[in-house]
């Protein structure tokens, strides 16, 4: 399979006309790019979703391909008063905005991590970056996944507009949808021009097992002797028993 060419994958995006990032990217935003290509090709993830995913992270957090918190923490907003069992405020933080405390919740037990808690763990880049592919995959922010827009088929640039665009209902309804799917376009031609392929893990061919017996299964019986062995030893008994009689 070929390897990824992130270094032509780079070189798209800093194409004047690509319409993303300009003609320079900071090493912030490289990092961040980084961290979601590295999850991506150990996922699996299919390029038009990659694409789609990048696109909203260089939406959400203003260019910066950072975690970010949400400008104004959540004032003004319900989900913005303490709540839970540690008075904590949910408001969005990471990649996506993840907000309320059912979502902190579910990424909780989806990750392994205290996020009820330690909210602000939802900004470390490796935890912001797990949310993310999790949290589109499986539709935790408004109910609609990658799936139900993004079919993996490379078609005409007008067709991919419309699929990338409707699937902003995946974050935000239709807010800036036609713009962010434009972001994917040039996300996506950007993948293409590396040869971005997804690398599902194979998994080799497993060889039947050789299982013990259990303990208490009943041993095979050992083999009876021929009927001449049986016939020579019962010969051999009689006459020593013959001599043995003599005085």
């Amino acid at each position: 399979m070929t390897e990824f060419d992130r270094s032509a994958f780079y070189a798209s995006l800093r194409k004047r006309d690509s319409g993303v990032f300009g003609t320079s990217l900071s090493q912030g935003q490289v990092d961040g790019i980084e961290a979601i290509l590295d999850e991506a090709e150990k996922r699996g993830t299919q390029l038009d979703y990659l694409a789609y995913m990048l696109a909203t992270v260089y939406h959400e957090t203003a260019h910066t391909m950072q975690p970010i918190e949400e400008y104004g923490k959540g004032k003004g907003r319900e989900y913005g008063q303490p709540d839970g069992p540690y008075g904590k405020v949910y408001y969005g933080r990471g990649f996506v905005q993840l907000t309320w405390l059912f979502n902190y919740e579910k990424a909780s037990k989806k990750l392994g991590v205290d996020f009820v808690r330690y909210p602000e763990l939802v900004m470390d880049l490796k935890n912001a970056t797990a949310i993310l592919f999790d949290g589109m995959a499986e539709g935790w922010f408004t109910g609609k996944s990658l799936s139900d827009y993004l079919d993996g088929v490379d078609e005409p640039d007008a067709e991919d507009l419309r699929e990338f665009s409707n699937a902003r209902r995946i974050i935000n309804g239709t807010d800036k949808q036609v713009m962010i799917g434009k972001y994917a376009l040039a996300f996506e031609t950007a993948l293409k021009a590396g040869g971005y392929t997804a690398k599902a893990v194979e998994k080799s061919p497993q060889k039947p097992a050789q299982s013990d017996p259990p303990p208490d299964a009943p041993t095979q019986p050992e083999t009876p002797p021929s009927a001449w062995a049986a016939f020579f030893m019962a010969a051999i008994k009689a006459i020593a028993k013959a001599l043995g009689g003599k005085k």
